[in-house]
């Protein structure tokens, strides 16, 4: 049953953003319709923040200030795309409850028109510019199949279905010669006048408008035409494919399976989604197929509603914010990493040399506060190198200034200890992207370190250091917390000896020396960096040491890739042999400049 509002007065906003247009839709609590607004699309893959703000800022200069907000715009998947949802959100309407989530979520909610989820899994297909599948459990659970996006994905949308068409009708030709009558269509609808002339455009060509083309195709099929009829069913049999594939994660076979299909392609093509009924039968003999009956935006809606009566249900806490009650580490006191320096306190007074002399005598102190720790360093140095002998890896994990030092050293050893580059890896958080332009939000995202762990498939052989100034960083919790459970060795680098770890989370080493508060108060790419760059150093280093990979001080493993460490390969070869130069370098030259076989071959 649906629930009675609390108060008449209530008004409830549902924003639903797919790759065509965004609607946003304003209802009282009664379930009237009071305004009803149209846009441009809004993925959230590509929307930057202040385009995702500036979307919310149009929708809100037309409509009063609503009690709740439910937001799914396409390409939403992660927990930080939902907290740059919320984000966005805030900013236009502050302290107002927002549920944040994907296009698909809100379609499938729709499809239980408010009431709760039904006694079967439930599996919505959406083919529109886009596809993707969406799952929910009895128990809600949810999955998803598809939504890559075009390039990737996109399986049975009408981009699939329009690409198709264009590789089909040049496939033909090269194989017939005789340019077939799906190929005039398309040259017609696109005003172009020779085949080579898709070359020029295809080049060009975005998302919707390789998509438009589907309708020639649906067009052509309707006049019998056997190229589109084909297709037309290989993009049927793609779409089933993925829909039984997200059945498979929900329920056994053999079990009834609700279907709903959305999306302009199927709601607006019968004979297609009839076309994929039939394929998805063959998958899933208890498929039961029905069309999405309102429009999605309604479960938007009906989640806005859910948020709010969520809100007045839940009890206030310290802190009070999801992020906080979701945290698993906390720290007994505030970080030494986030205090104020006293001696600082007039930095911005200092005369330059001053300054710079303030700056060199704080580092001056972290050598001594790491060699407190020094059993620690070992006992994780010696964990790495025994990995390393057992075919195991060696993952850093952090945000912002700490994953950018993993990152640097992992991407170090290769040319340094002619390591392959699996050996020692480095995970930012926020991703590639994070290594040049500030992504800092991401760090909140536990979920996604967990995930980064389970897909660079992580085992008990390997080493997981966890990096953190603060100690606190959910992306690098999850993160450890995934790989403790897959048997991997996990440490903790960090600058926070205040930190309260629950027994379960509890690392095998944790490094935390206290350095005191940075000179630039928070900015924890000064000392907090230095140090992290010494133990890094010191890891990968003496780890490569105990693997036979430097004789006396000398790199008898470098990789001469560049003129500058050939160079310095043959001087390493003539510490170890005597040999002269050019008897040096000719060894390295027929050993294809591996210096432990060139030394070798002077040394017999």
């Amino acid at each position: 049953m649906k629930r009675q509002p609390e108060s008449p007065d209530e008004k409830y906003l549902g924003i639903e953003g797919g790759g065509t247009r965004t609607v946003a839709l304003l209802v009282d609590a009664g379930g009237q319709t009071l305004r009803r607004l149209e846009m441009g699309p809004a993925n959230m893959k590509l929307l930057t923040e202040a385009q995702l703000t500036e979307r919310f800022r149009s929708i809100a200069a037309a409509l009063p200030v609503p009690d709740a907000l439910g937001i799914g715009l396409s390409g939403a998947w992660a927990e930080a795309d939902f907290g740059r949802i919320r984000s966005a959100a805030a900013k236009v309407w502050p302290r107002i409850p927002c549920y944040a989530t994907n296009d698909l979520e809100t379609a499938l909610t729709a499809a239980a028109d408010g009431e709760p989820a039904t006694h079967i899994p439930q599996v919505l297909m959406v083919s529109g510019t886009g596809s993707g599948c969406y799952g929910k459990s009895r128990e809600g659970r949810g999955v998803k199949v598809g939504g890559w996006g075009h390039v990737l994905g996109d399986k049975g949308s009408g981009y699939d279905i329009g690409l198709r068409a264009l590789q089909a009708v040049v496939d033909a030709y090269d194989q017939e010669q005789v340019w077939p009558e799906m190929g005039r269509r398309l040259l017609r609808a696109l005003e172009l006048n020779e085949p080579n002339d898709l070359i020029d455009w295809a080049q060009g060509a975005d998302k919707a408008q390789i998509a438009s083309l589907a309708a020639e195709v649906f067009t052509a099929c309707g006049h019998r035409d056997k190229l589109a009829s084909s297709i037309l069913a290989g993009a049927a049999r793609s779409l089933a494919r993925d829909a039984a594939a997200c059945a498979r994660r929900l329920a056994r076979r053999g079990t009834p399976v609700q279907f709903v299909l959305t999306g302009s392609i199927l709601l607006k093509q019968p004979r297609f989604a009839a076309l994929v009924g039939r394929e998805l039968r063959k998958l899933w003999a208890k498929a039961a197929i029905t069309p999405l009956k309102r429009e999605s935006v309604w479960g938007a809606i009906e989640l806005a509603k859910r948020v709010l009566k969520a809100k007045a249900r839940r009890p206030r806490t310290e802190g009070g914010d999801s992020k906080g009650d979701r945290a698993v580490v906390r720290s007994a006191r505030r970080s030494p990493t986030e205090e104020r320096n006293p001696r600082s306190m007039n930095l911005d007074k200092l005369p330059l040399r001053a300054a710079i002399k303030l700056m060199l005598a704080e580092d001056a102190g972290i050598p001594k506060k790491l060699m407190a720790e020094h059993r620690s360093i070992q006992r994780v140095i010696e964990m790495v190198a025994r990995a390393f002998r057992r075919g195991g890896r060696l993952f850093y994990v952090g945000a912002g200034t700490s994953g950018r030092l993993g990152v640097l050293d992992a991407s170090e050893c290769p040319p340094t200890f002619r390591s392959s580059p699996d050996l020692v890896q480095g995970i930012i958080a926020g991703g590639q992207e994070a290594l040049w332009q500030s992504g800092e939000d991401a760090e909140d995202d536990a979920d996604a370190g967990g995930r980064a762990i389970e897909f660079r498939g992580v085992t008990r052989r390997d080493v997981v250091i966890g990096i953190a100034a603060s100690g606190t960083t959910p992306f690098v919790w999850g993160a450890l917390r995934a790989a403790k459970r897959r048997g991997a060795a996990t440490v903790l680098v960090c600058f926070n000896p205040f930190l309260k770890i629950p027994r379960a989370l509890r690392p095998v080493v944790v490094i935390a020396p206290n350095l005191g508060p940075e000179l630039l108060t928070g900015s924890t790419r000064l000392k907090a960096g230095t140090a992290t760059k010494q133990l890094l150093n010191m890891f990968t280093t003496l780890a490569m040491v105990r693997l036979g990979k430097v004789r006396s001080n000398l790199m008898i493993d470098v990789n001469p890739a560049n003129v500058k460490l050939r160079d310095r390969a043959v001087r390493i070869v003539r510490e170890l042999t005597g040999a002269d130069y050019e008897a040096a370098q000719a060894a390295l030259e027929r050993s294809g400049w591996v210096v432990k076989k060139a030394a070798g071959r002077l040394n017999r």
